[in-house]
């Protein structure tokens, strides 16, 4: 992916991910509100696992826990890291996001990404827990299925995230 001569004077923004998986293996994946899509059937829309910067000074692994309780009003009781991705992932904006996404600020995100289990139910999961809300629907699919779904142009990330936590995806 080629970016623009202004990309390529920004920084990357620092950032978290998560993949959450419930005991039957299935990952979470929740739609965005700020794309085409938003409101209508589940087959439409961009989808995304949980997401989001990380604070000055904050750690990655405090960060992964308050965006997930941010965007999808879970506590950090129904949820326990199963493993940190050893790599942080790093990807640039398409060139027509440059200046607009991520504040104008940046280039793209560099993520640190963490697989977590979840021990609650969809009834813990809040899409309102802020607002506005980031998601308007939310479902569980197989993580083999995640790059075949519309994820944008994260779709890189998510296949080598498919192989990286593949051995998760097992029943518990």
């Amino acid at each position: 992916m080629s970016t623009s001569p202004k990309a390529e004077s920004l920084p990357y923004r620092p950032n978290v991910a998560a993949m959450i998986f419930r005991a039957d293996g299935r990952i979470l994946i929740a739609r965005r509100t700020d794309q085409p899509g938003a409101g209508g059937p589940l087959s439409e829309g961009v989808w995304q696992c949980p997401q989001g910067g990380i604070d000055e000074g904050e750690d990655p692994h405090t960060a992964v826990f308050r965006e997930v309780q941010e965007e999808l009003g879970l506590d950090a009781s129904t949820l326990r890291i199963l493993r940190e991705h050893p790599d942080w992932i790093t990807y640039d904006l398409p060139d027509y996001l440059i200046g607009k996404a991520l504040g104008g600020r940046f280039r793209g995100q560099t993520q640190k990404w963490f697989a977590l289990a979840f021990t609650g139910t969809d009834a813990d999961i809040r899409l309102d827990a802020q607002m506005p809300p980031e998601f308007d629907a939310f479902q569980w699919i197989e993580l083999a299925d995640l790059p075949s779904g519309n994820v944008g142009f994260k779709k890189p990330i998510y296949e080598r995230l498919v192989q990286d936590f593949g051995p998760l995806a097992t029943p518990a």
